[in-house]
């Protein structure tokens, strides 16, 4: 399983700040809003990972990340000209994909709490599986329906009148076949791919699991300023309450195993003094935060 974060748009929401840089790296409480999706793909088990994003911002994540050799992974980039649709990120990674299958987070989206819901959907993916998460607005995103079953039978971005309060959440698994999908969808009248018509289509091949998400799980889309303000809140809250950061990267590649203690030693040791470096220093020393995620 690979993974790309889409991380570029216009961010039109966030004038004036987007005017100087993405909102992808604007600060969620204490760190990078793009730090918080790439953990959730780490905390999955995904260690290939595709950035997306435009010629201004690249080199801002390129400055973070480096090739993620540090953090035990392999992370590369890739320039999207203009935002033409979600959708086009599986066109634009194409070659990053190969005949893998592959999992999309955007950019904005923040997800806390017990995600093994997110490797099994991983580990069970036969074609397509999205998250429906319940809201009082749905009218804002993709929306999915249920019969009397619970089989999803439509989907719908943005409706008037909402079929369910269930939206569809910023994270989609798909298989191999992903790009041969998206080559045959047409763009919508804004003229985007649109990923709700990419999971139309798979739908419709009967090849689409919608897994609902539980009400442990918070889901934050940070689409907005007072969004921002919201999710900086809510993560300050649970850092000063629990002791324990919301998505340290390097505390989750120690955690995934997917690097040793000398390796985070090393890490710690390259980093400036500061608040996130003495959180590190006291992972590598308390024994309380060395359990490992089995794989």
């Amino acid at each position: 399983m690979k993974g790309i974060i889409l991380a570029g748009g216009a961010g039109s929401r966030m004038y004036p700040t987007s005017v100087c840089y993405s909102k992808q790296l604007i600060l969620i409480y204490d760190k990078p809003m793009i730090y918080y999706p790439l953990s959730t793909l780490m905390l999955a088990g995904i260690r290939e990972i595709l950035i997306i994003s435009n010629a201004e911002t690249l080199p801002f994540y390129e400055r973070l990340f480096g090739d993620g050799s540090n953090l035990g992974m392999d992370i590369r980039y890739a320039l999207q000209p203009a935002p033409q649709g979600i959708a086009q990120a599986f066109l634009i990674g194409e070659d990053f994909i190969g005949k893998d299958d592959v999992t999309l987070i955007l950019g904005d989206n923040i997800f806390y709490g017990n995600l093994d819901f997110v490797r099994c959907a991983i580990q069970n993916n036969t074609g397509a599986t999205v998250f429906g998460y319940y809201v009082t607005d749905p009218e804002r995103y993709g929306v999915v329906e249920f019969d009397e079953s619970g089989k999803a039978i439509s989907l719908e971005e943005k409706p008037k009148v909402p079929k369910s309060n269930y939206a569809v959440v910023g994270l989609y698994i798909y298989n191999h076949e992903v790009v041969q999908y998206t080559r045959q969808l047409k763009p919508s009248a804004r003229g985007e791919l649109e990923i709700t018509d990419l999971n139309k289509a798979y739908l419709a091949s009967s090849k689409l699991d919608v897994e609902l998400m539980g009400r442990g799980i918070a889901w934050l889309d940070t689409g907005t300023p007072q969004a921002l303000l919201d999710a900086s809140t809510f993560i300050g809250a649970l850092e000063k309450r629990q002791g324990l950061k919301v998505a340290c990267i390097e505390e989750a590649a120690y955690m995934m195993n997917f690097i040793d203690t000398a390796q985070l030693s090393r890490i710690v040791t390259s980093l400036p003094q500061s608040d996130y470096r003495s959180y590190l220093e006291k992972v590598l020393k308390d024994d309380l935060l060395h359990h490992k995620y089995q794989k």
